[in-house]
């Protein structure tokens, strides 16, 4: 990784990102928002148009576009320039995702974050599972590697989002309790949130916000389907979409594809935005 700062349109100025940190971090205090993930400057500048006072990144999504799997198969660099295109699309507050922070050890990581905040985003995702499926982080390791995120943070305001990855198979024995000491562990460090993905289960949803103390983050639309007001209702502040949206749009260009091969029928444009109010949409101003 050469650690050169990627080109990509302009980050806010120092009071604009802490004002959209600001924003960010005030939706985690509410009953419970929505975070939807771009994968490309245009999916966010239509996020935006949608209403959505914050997106995230996806890296799955960036990942797909470009061609490659999910899973840090992307460089830091390249990466970080998709995240720098998405920031400067659009007026709203950007949370990238990180992956496990590009890199082998707590140094890396804070590099990866310093990097991230200089092309205005206000919040990162950082995992605790090894790139590749070599499972976690040993937990000391783990914490250090957010404590690192969090000194390399802008002193005015970053969003910062630990995702432990217990409930896919990361641990042996109880996947609960090891999520609990890792959320608490995190929250020490400097997390102001925590990211269970992989939980199905209604009632342990429930439990874990109640046990974890910090607003916890779902993710709807991949091992779970348990929609967002539900979610809410059981405690949970932050839901976020993952690579869902890429999925649908990408299943969608599928689907379009297989018609066209197929048939040679234009079914697959019922309904799409015409050419000429995505052309406004577009040539607005961000925000």
């Amino acid at each position: 990784m050469s650690g050169r700062m990627p080109s990509a349109g302009s980050a806010p100025d120092a009071d604009g990102r802490a004002g959209r940190a600001a924003s960010l971090l005030a939706l985690h205090s509410g009953p419970g928002f929505v975070l939807p993930n771009a994968w490309d400057a245009g999916s966010a500048r239509i996020l935006e148009h949608v209403g959505f006072p914050a997106i995230a990144t996806t890296s799955a999504g960036i990942a797909w576009a470009a061609g490659v799997p999910d899973g840090e198969a992307m460089d830091r660099d390249t990466m970080l320039d998709h995240i720098g295109r998405i920031v400067a699309a659009v007026g709203v507050p950007v949370t990238a995702d990180l992956e496990a922070g590009y890199g082998d050890t707590a140094a890396d990581v804070g590099r990866t974050v310093a990097l991230a905040a200089a092309l205005g985003a206000v919040g990162a995702n950082l995992e605790d599972a090894r790139p590749g499926g070599a499972g976690l982080f040993p937990l000391e390791e783990a914490v250090e590697r957010v404590a690192a995120a969090r000194a390399a943070a802008p002193p005015g305001g970053f969003v910062l989002n630990a995702r432990t990855d217990t409930y896919f198979g990361g641990v042996t024995g109880d996947p609960f309790a090891e999520t609990v000491e890792r959320a608490r562990r995190f929250v020490e460090a400097g997390a102001d949130c925590v990211f269970v993905p992989g939980v199905v289960e209604a009632e342990t949803i429930r439990r874990l916000a109640e046990a974890i103390p910090a607003p916890l983050n779902i993710v709807a639309g991949l091992a779970s389907t348990i929609d967002a007001p539900t979610l809410f209702s059981l405690g949970v502040r932050r839901v976020s979409l993952g690579g869902s949206l890429a999925r649908a749009a990408l299943s969608l260009l599928e689907r379009a594809g297989h018609e066209l091969l197929e048939t040679g029928t234009l079914g697959f444009l019922d309904g799409a935005i015409g050419y000429a109010d995505l052309q406004r949409r577009f040539g607005s101003s961000p925000g």
